[in-house]
């Protein structure tokens, strides 16, 4: 897996910003579909990025949160807001709590 997709990092910044049920993702300003979403996922589950816990059994639902390898990516990903805050006047700028975070 990738992690270079774009839909790969909204994810994952999602997860660092507290986000962790499907419907919560969805709801992300750029607009993931469904069938993407599932797919990242899935893929971030096999690569061990993610655990996928029940949260309800009728209908099946989850929550979706970061294993100690995906919360190794934060310094990363703060970076990467760094420096696309500093050179793209059109990104997204990252909450103070995401960026002060540690982990």
């Amino acid at each position: 897996m990738s992690l270079s997709t774009h839909w790969t990092l909204i994810i994952l910044r999602d997860l660092l910003n507290g986000k962790n049920r499907f419907s919560e993702f969805l709801d992300s300003p750029e607009r993931i579909t469904t069938n993407v979403l599932t797919d990242r996922l899935v893929l971030m589950e096999e690569t061990g990025l993610v655990n996928k816990i029940p949260y309800q059994l009728r209908p099946k639902r989850f929550e979706y949160e970061l294993t100690e390898k995906g919360l190794g990516l934060l310094p990363l990903l703060q970076e990467m807001c760094r420096w696309a805050n500093h050179f793209m006047s059109e990104t997204w700028t990252a909450l103070s709590s995401f960026m002060n975070r540690k982990i």
